[in-house]
Parts: structure tokens; sequence; C-alpha cells
């Protein structure tokens, strides 16, 4: 029985992985959850798992959680309130809760970073599935997992493949788990992207995309963001840089390849030449589970994957022209320090404010660009956490500057 902290409890990632604390039982409990604004989901979740502490990240709403965890009690549809804690700290005590044994991380963006943070300075092991604390916190991150002795299980798709597919290779065997300490044997890694909403659209096209389009993905149910993220294929240059940390590779040896079926989840190839691959059903529950449980596997009813049903798995390399913003992350990543942070501010900004129908969709590259460059004004290469949360702000005021300044005219 491990004991989980879900750090982002009513998005995606949080909802997925209580849906399997409740499928297995025998082997999850929830001690320590997190949420945003959505108390209706909020509460459901209190009633169902019974977690010791819940953490808001906003105190505004701390006062309606509160009438309303009274009401289902005097309604004896609770035994006991949890603790409640809001705010930063309250997010920090959440994911450090003692009881915990596995902290999964499921707030988007930095506002992941510290939570998490917190739960690997208090030595546990974690679930991740905020790519932010290693994109942008990456040179903080590593030090402090060789403190305390955590180890970053990944959860997102293509890093579970990857990790999946480690298992029992000389890098398993004498590298301790997600430091980025590369081992003989491993020479390469080949993240596989689906192509997105616009995999099939022309570079013209494009100059047409809304933001309804952007956020219709194919394959995969996955919020706004990120499916814009999979549409300009940023979200691939950002596990580059996210791998780049978890496995040790150098960016020359992490390529990515277009794979539209989304069975094969990603690769890697070891010096012998063999290529190892992990499939599955495009399903985030796998890789959350595989996190939850390693180094255990739970069996499931799940569906099988049957290959001859798929019948035809096709790759192809990605256009460099058609997704400016991979090309950006690879820039970001080789330049090091606090570019990554600088970088994925800027996506999160350009991202939010193509959403909110104020840029058109091919206008989130360029405002990335500007922004990154911008930062070596002021960029650090050794940076420590004050860096990353200065960068990260400082980004992100940089990003709404230029999108107010940046001319229209090319796509009116």
């Amino acid at each position: 029985m491990k004991a989980i902290s879900v750090l982002g409890s009513t998005g995606s990632i949080g909802t997925q992985t209580l849906e399997i604390a409740e499928e297995f039982p025998d082997q999850f409990k929830v001690v320590a959850l997190t949420a945003g604004r959505n108390l209706d989901l909020l509460c459901d979740q209190i009633k169902r798992h019974k977690p010791e502490i819940v953490a808001l990240a906003h105190s505004s709403g701390m006062q309606q959680l509160k009438e309303r965890l009274n009401g289902l009690q005097l309604e004896n549809q609770l035994i006991n309130i949890p603790k409640l804690v809001c705010g930063p700290e309250g997010l920090n005590e959440a994911a450090a809760w003692g009881k915990a044994d596995l902290v999964v991380t499921g707030i988007v963006g930095c506002a992941g970073l510290l939570p998490t943070l917190a739960a690997i300075k208090a030595g546990k092991d974690i679930a991740l599935a905020n790519k932010e604390t290693l994109i942008a916190a990456g040179p903080v991150v590593l030090p402090e997992l060789e403190k305390s002795g955590s180890r970053l299980l990944p959860a997102d798709s293509e890093h579970s493949a990857i990790f999946q597919c480690l298992q029992g290779t000389p890098w398993a065997d004498n590298a301790r788990l997600s430091t980025g300490v590369p081992t003989p044997g491993f020479k390469s890694i080949q993240l596989t992207a689906s192509g997105g909403a616009f995999r099939d659209w022309s570079i013209e096209d494009l100059k047409k995309a809304t933001v309804h389009d952007a956020t219709s993905h194919p394959n995969w149910s996955m919020g706004k963001k990120i499916t814009v993220d999979s549409a300009t294929l940023m979200n691939k240059g950002l596990e580059v840089i996210e791998a780049h940390y978890l496995f040790g590779l150098d960016y020359d040896h992490i390529e990515i390849v277009i794979h539209p079926q989304s069975i094969i989840h990603s690769m890697i190839e070891l010096s012998d030449s063999s290529v190892l691959a992990q499939m599955g059903w495009p399903d985030m529950k796998l890789p959350i589970l595989y996190a939850m449980s390693w180094p255990n596997r739970i069996e499931t009813p799940w569906k099988r994957l049957n290959l001859p049903e798929i019948n035809n798995l096709t790759f192809k390399k990605p256009d460099k022209t058609k997704y400016p913003c991979m090309q950006l992350a690879y820039s970001a990543g080789k330049y090091g320090g606090t570019m990554p942070a600088a970088l994925n501010a800027a996506n999160e900004e350009a991202v939010a404010i193509f959403l909110e129908e104020q840029i058109h969709f091919l206008e989130i590259p360029s405002l990335i660009e500007l922004t990154c460059e911008k930062h070596k004004e002021n960029f650090k290469q050794e940076p420590n956490l004050e860096d990353i949360i200065y960068v990260d702000l400082w980004a992100r005021k940089i990003c709404r500057e230029f999108a107010k300044k940046q001319s229209r005219k090319l796509f009116s």
C-alpha cells in the first residue's frame, strides 16, 4: 500500500491518478490533495478519498470550501474534515506531508515547481507529470535530488516509455534514478510525437488556424495549453530538455519522430544498435500507473493492445519550418542555465495570449524567440532558485510587452 499525495487533483493528471487509486484501493491510499478553484470536484474527491490534508492554491476559496465540507459532514457524507491550508505555504505543506510515500505532480506550469521542490526536500519519491520542474529548474532540482535521495519517476507518456525501456539496461543498473547520469550502452532517445492538431495542415493553412482548431487533438484528451503545445510541437521541444535532465544524454542524441498513431510512445537506441520501444494505446493512465507502482507492475483489466487492429504504424521527420518552436527548445536547451526557464515562461504566456485570441497561432514562436533573445542580456549560466523564479516572472512580463508591440499585419 502506497500513500499518495496528489498535486493538482482537479486537473487532467490529478483526476486520472485518483481514478487509478479508486480502481486499485488495495495498492494506493490518498493522504493529501491540492487544487485550484474547482471546489465542486474537490469536495467530491475529499468525500471519496478522505485525505488527511487539503491545500487550496488561493485563499479566496477557503471559506467556501469550509462551508461545503461542514455541510457534507452534517449530511453524514463526510466523517472527518481534513486539515485545510492554502497559498504557497499550504501547497508546500501538502506536498511534503509526512505520511506520503509518493507525490504525483499534476500542477501545470511553473506553479508546480515550488511544491515539487518541497516534496523532494522532504525525501518523497516524485511521479513527475509537471515538465516545468526540470525544464525551468533542472540545474536546481538535480542537486536537491542528490541531497534528499528522492527519485523522479516519469509520469508523462514519452519519458515513462523511455524509463520503461531502460529497465534492465546498464543505465538502470549503474545510475540512480533520474539524476542525469549517462552510462555506457545508452546511445540515443527517439521521442515520438503525434504531430498535433495541425499535422496534416500546410504552412499556408496555419495562417487561418483558430483557437478551436489548435485545441482539437486527434489522439489525446488533454488540457488546452498542452494541446496547443502539441500543435506547435513545443511540447516535444520541452520534452527534449526534460529528457536531457532525466536521462543524462546530450541534445545531439535526443531526436523527435512524428508518429501519427501514438502507439509507440518513445524509443531508445543502445550501443549495439538495438532499438527498444514501449507501445500502448494513447491513454495517460498507463504511464501514471507505472510511476505510482514502480518497481512493480499491477495487473489491470484495461483494453489490451491489438496490433492487427491498428494495422499500420508510420513515422516521419518533423518539418523544422512548420514547427519553429521545436528548434527554439533545442537552442534554449543547448544554451543552458536560465534560458530554458525563459523559454518555458515565454511559451506559457504566448499560448495564454493566443487562447485569449489576442494573437494569431503563427505569432506564438515569434514571441518566444523575441523573449529568449532579450534574455541573453540578463542570462545566468549557474542559477539558483531565486534566479529561476525571477527569470520566470521577467519572461512573462517581457512576452506580454512584445505581444502588445508586435504587428499583426502579416496575418490580417
